[in-house]
């Protein structure tokens, strides 16, 4: 968890581990996480994609950033609901349409109907819109997407503190991953009292703990 949930390097999980006790190799966390983390976001997205289905007013944000990888120009396309719920990731070589269409199929058959959808000017969201017969349901304005820009920060802090990604593949696997983490601790402390947000925090915390039990 320290590892994907903080902008932490392996070593410096490894560091920290050994301040409690915890003798073990920077390898053994990569391994750790490579082995481990996909099964338990996998576990949290299917809880949180069963509970939010049946939502009538399901609202969506879709945007895309480049990172390289390897000198090369790379799009990661994310999906956020309209309470800041990181739905999809899907990383793509282009921004065309094809890579339009793979994403919101993929989005769609994953999370079902959606009320409206608010993208940016990228022309690709509307041809692919088009051909899925959804075009109608597209809003687009001045800061309306702000909520899916926001959504690519903590990935941005991760991908300084790993010194970014080097494989097309480990991006994709550590975007998912990242992304359910993210929603499961997300308690928005900017929102509600401390008290309230103490008490989410320890809702998730006791569903982390009984989710890796």
């Amino acid at each position: 968890m320290l590892y994907v949930r903080y902008p932490l390097s392996l070593r410096n999980v490894e560091d920290l581990l050994f301040e409690r006790g915890i003798d073990l190799c920077h390898e053994t966390v990569r391994l750790w996480w490579n082995r481990f983390g996909p099964m338990f976001a996998a576990d949290i997205r299917r809880q949180r994609v069963s509970r939010m289905k049946g939502f009538r007013h399901w609202r969506w944000n879709l945007d895309e950033v480049y990172v390289k990888i390897n000198g090369e120009l790379h799009y990661l396309w994310r999906a956020v609901d309209h309470e800041g719920e990181i739905l999809e990731s899907y990383v793509t070589k282009t921004r065309d349409k094809a890579a339009a269409l793979a994403f919101m199929k993929k989005a769609l058959k994953r999370h079902g109907k959606v009320e409206a959808i608010t993208t940016d000017g990228l022309k690709s969201y509307r041809a692919a819109m088009t051909e899925l017969g959804c075009e109608q349901k597209q809003e687009m304005g001045r800061w309306l997407n702000n909520r899916a820009e926001n959504s690519h920060l903590p990935l941005r802090r991760r991908e300084r503190a790993m010194l970014r990604f080097r494989q097309m593949k480990s991006l994709q696997k550590f975007a998912s991953v990242h992304a359910s983490f993210h929603n499961h601790f997300a308690s928005q402390r900017h929102l509600v009292d401390r008290q309230t947000y103490k008490t989410r925090r320890a809702v998730a915390l006791a569903e982390w703990q009984s989710l890796v039990a």
